[in-house]
């Protein structure tokens, strides 16, 4: 009898039509600083037992967790490998860790519910295979890696459950944590983990990976899609993708304008979304960008006070979260959330 295949395991969000996934990626753009700090620790035999990663959506966190992974599970912490954290391409552990196959390594993020629906959050369920899959004797080289993709999306008890795997780690055992905002996670959680930040990427560097990745479009529509992308190289495939770029400009248009949102013009646009297939997801990405990329630059001027907007960012994304989780009507949500925003700005001043 085939093998049934888990629901969960088919969802891939991070999935770019047109990219390879990140897990097929072998190439890691623009992060030279990050890995040097990995393959510093890997190859002198010190890793911590989690690495918490932290950046923007889209600056490479699962491409980098990928290729630790691949490392780890070919070399172990050795320095048999090369110092850059490379695999070859025909190597049997890349091409299982493409496939998705490798027993050595567990991917857990967040699933399809029993209806088919994607779920809110990442679950007790979800993180219950963590004992099983530690449980199995380790393949070859002793190690077994964990993606978790993302830990934002843990509820309470998936947190617990991780916390208490981190209080007690098996031997030869990393987790890597990838996270889009880390403030959100447990103290203890962030404190048993070592701290690995991924920066935006360059102007040079989106520049020489979206002429890689986009042969067919004009550099003027590349240098389009990096400037509207905040070096995220994942935001700016997908801008590339149909009405990509139009969204990301609406959404910018929304936060510029928060405290005086236009009704009509809100009203059109969740016309248009729900001709655009995930159009409303897209759109939520990109206001969230949108907004993080302006409490940062304020946050770095020295400006205080922003504890408002921080709240009224997380309302934003737990509020579209559930709108296409459960399939609910794209103009309520634009309506609320441009009410939640125009409030925000008269309580906390402009963003």
């Amino acid at each position: 009898m085939a093998r049934k295949v888990r629901v969960a395991e088919t969802v891939e969000l991070d999935r770019v039509e047109g990219a390879p996934h990140p897990r097929e990626t072998l190439s890691l753009a623009g992060q030279d600083a990050a890995l040097a700090i990995v393959a510093r620790a890997l190859r002198r035999a010190r890793p911590p037992q989690a690495w918490l990663m932290c950046g923007p959506p889209g600056v490479g966190k699962a491409t980098m967790a990928y290729r630790i992974a691949r490392y780890l599970l070919a070399y172990g912490a050795t320095t048999d490998g090369p110092g850059d954290l490379s695999v070859p391409e025909h190597d049997p552990v890349t091409m299982q860790v493409a496939a998705g196959s490798h027993p050595g390594l567990l991917v857990l993020k967040r699933g399809l519910n029993a209806a088919g629906k994607l779920m809110t959050v990442l679950g007790v369920d979800e993180m219950s295979r963590l004992n099983g899959f530690f449980g199995m004797t380790s393949g070859a080289g002793g190690w077994r890696v964990v993606i978790i993709d993302t830990a934002d999306d843990m509820n309470d008890n998936a947190a617990n459950a991780l916390l208490k795997l981190l209080e007690e780690p098996p031997k030869r055992a990393m987790l890597l944590l990838l996270t889009n905002t880390p403030g959100r996670l447990l103290p203890t959680i962030r404190s048993r983990c070592q701290r690995l930040l991924l920066k935006p990427l360059s102007d040079a560097d989106m520049q020489r990976e979206l002429a890689r990745l986009l042969p067919e479009a004009s550099a003027e529509e590349r240098a389009a899609l990096a400037q509207l992308s905040g070096g995220s190289l994942g935001a700016a495939l997908r801008l590339g993708q149909g009405e990509g770029v139009a969204l990301a400009r609406d959404a910018l248009r929304l936060i510029e304008n928060a405290a005086q949102p236009d009704i009509p013009a809100l009203l059109s646009l969740s016309d248009r979304l729900a001709r655009i297939s995930d159009g409303l997801d897209m759109l939520g990405d990109f206001m969230a960008q949108a907004l993080t990329d302006r409490i940062r630059a304020r946050a770095m001027a020295g400006q205080t006070g922003l504890y408002k907007w921080v709240d009224a960012l997380e309302r934003m994304r737990r509020h579209f979260g559930r709108t296409d989780a459960l399939h609910l009507d794209p103009r309520q949500s634009l309506l609320s959330t441009a009410r939640d925003l125009a409030a925000t700005s008269h309580r906390a001043g402009k963003i």
